[in-house]
C-alpha cells in the first residue's frame, strides 16, 4: 500500500512504518499459531487540531472490571458482523467516541499483537483523520473521557518515562496533561515512533511505580489490553 500524497508529511513515516513493521517490533508477543486467540482491533487515529498533529485516545471508565481508568486506543473485539479488523476498529471508534468513519482514511494495518493475559490478538489499524468530526463520550459505562493528544507532547522527551507494574514488568509511558499513557497503548506508540524514526532520545533510566496499582493487581505485564 502506497501512502497517498494527500497524507501530511509528518504522518507518512508512521504510516509507512505501520505497513512494514513486524509484530516483534511492536510487542514481545505474537498470537499463537493455533488461532485460539480472540481477534480484536484498535484504531490509531492521527489527525490535526488547529494545524497540530494529534492522536485520538480514550480514558477507560473507572467502574470497568479490567483496566479501569487506563488510557487506550478506541477498539474492541472483532464481531461476526465485521468484515475484519478495519471495520471493527472504525465501528468501535464510532461507538466509543462518536467519530464519523467516513472521514477516516485507513493507511495501514500492522500485524496482530498477542495479549497473553486476555488471549486477545489485537490488530492495530492506522488511520488519517482526513475530515475530523467532534468526538465525545458516547457510553459513560465504558469511557470516562476522550482525548486528542498532541503528537508533540508524546514525542517530547520531558514527557517520557517507564513505569513498573506490581507484577514486576517495566514498560514505556507518556505523561501528558491530565493523562498517563502506559501498558499496551504506550508500548505500541513508543515502538511505532521508534520504527518510524521520529522518536527523540529520552531518559530510559527514569522508572516510576505505576500510580494507583496495588500489590494485588496482577494485570498489565506491560502489554495490557482493554478489549472486551
Amino acid at each position: 500500500m502506497t501512502v497517498a500524497n494527500s497524507v501530511p508529511a509528518w504522518l507518512r513515516p508512521l504510516a509507512e512504518a505501520a505497513q512494514q513493521v513486524r509484530s516483534g517490533e511492536l510487542s514481545r508477543f505474537a498470537p499463537p499459531d493455533d488461532g485460539s486467540a480472540r481477534p480484536c482491533a484498535v484504531l490509531l487515529l492521527f489527525g490535526e487540531s488547529d494545524g497540530e498533529p494529534d492522536v485520538l485516545l480514550t480514558e477507560r471508565a473507572a467502574g470497568l472490571r479490567r483496566h479501569a481508568g487506563q488510557a487506550a486506543f478506541p477498539g474492541g473485539v472483532v464481531d461476526p458482523e465485521d468484515s475484519g479488523p478495519v471495520q471493527a476498529a472504525l465501528r468501535e471508534g464510532a461507538e466509543e467516541t462518536g467519530l464519523d468513519p467516513a472521514g477516516v482514511d485507513v493507511l495501514a494495518t500492522a500485524p496482530p499483537l498477542w495479549i497473553p493475559v486476555t488471549n486477545y490478538a489485537v490488530t492495530p489499524v492506522l488511520g488519517w483523520w482526513r475530515v475530523p468530526t467532534e468526538v465525545r463520550v458516547v457510553d459513560e459505562a465504558e469511557v470516562a473521557a476522550v482525548h486528542r493528544v498532541p503528537l508533540a507532547q508524546l514525542l517530547d522527551p520531558a514527557n517520557r518515562l517507564s513505569v513498573r507494574h506490581p507484577s514486576g514488568s517495566v514498560g514505556p509511558a507518556f505523561r501528558v496533561p491530565g493523562l498517563l499513557v502506559w501498558g499496551f497503548t504506550a508500548g505500541v506508540l513508543s515502538n511505532l515512533f521508534d520504527a518510524a524514526g521520529v522518536a527523540e532520545p529520552w531518559d530510559r533510566s527514569l522508572v516510576e511505580a505505576l500510580p494507583g496499582a496495588g500489590p494485588g493487581d496482577r494485570e498489565g505485564r506491560g502489554v495490557t489490553c482493554f478489549c472486551g
